[in-house]
């Protein structure tokens, strides 16, 4: 069974995106193709345990096993080498995806202190979202007593859209709280 905000946007936002931007063939609405969340952890470098803990956490926000993304390269100023652990992420993608996007815009977001809407300026271009969270436990899935540290992660939002235009409308008809 598919994920309730994909049978809505198959039923309802793909054909309002097809009038809106008045497109010819239903392949043209724009539609997401995945979601990156990234958790870059600059303490890894004196402490290497952080990478555990967050590995352990992004897999319960995501469901999913992150990946551990190591340095390219030594920078002798950041005393980072070649090789250490320095963040992690996650793609994901069809189901997973949907079911992530509903939680972020109904259950995470609303979570967010002082939340007056997103900024309608983190597009890229080409019509890709990405958003900041300053604390990864206004996800229901982290159990708050066991978090040693408040961490940040970055959403990343990928689109099918052609311009910033598209991916905006795409956005705000699945729910995406932009302040007005």
């Amino acid at each position: 069974m598919a994920p309730r905000l994909q049978e809505r946007y198959e039923q309802e936002i793909a054909p309002a995106l097809l009038k809106e931007f008045s497109f010819k063939n239903r392949m043209q609405a724009p539609k997401l193709k995945k979601i990156v969340v990234n958790m870059g952890l600059g303490e890894a470098i004196q402490n290497p345990k952080v990478v555990d803990a967050a590995v352990d956490e992004l897999r319960a926000i995501c469901g999913q096993q992150p990946v551990v993304n190591r340095a390219r390269k030594s920078i002798a100023t950041f005393k980072l080498r070649q090789g250490m652990a320095i963040g992690c992420s996650v793609t994901l993608r069809r189901d997973r995806m949907w079911e992530f996007f509903d939680r972020l815009v109904n259950l995470a977001i609303p979570q967010v202190r002082d939340f007056r809407g997103l900024s309608e300026k983190a597009f890229d271009g080409r019509g890709n979202f990405t958003l900041g969270l300053k604390e990864q436990i206004i996800f229901p899935e982290i159990d708050y007593d066991k978090v040693e540290k408040i961490r940040g992660l970055n959403v990343t939002i990928v689109t099918s859209a052609n311009n910033d235009e598209e991916g905006r409308a795409l956005l705000r008809h699945l729910g995406m709280p932009f302040r007005r």
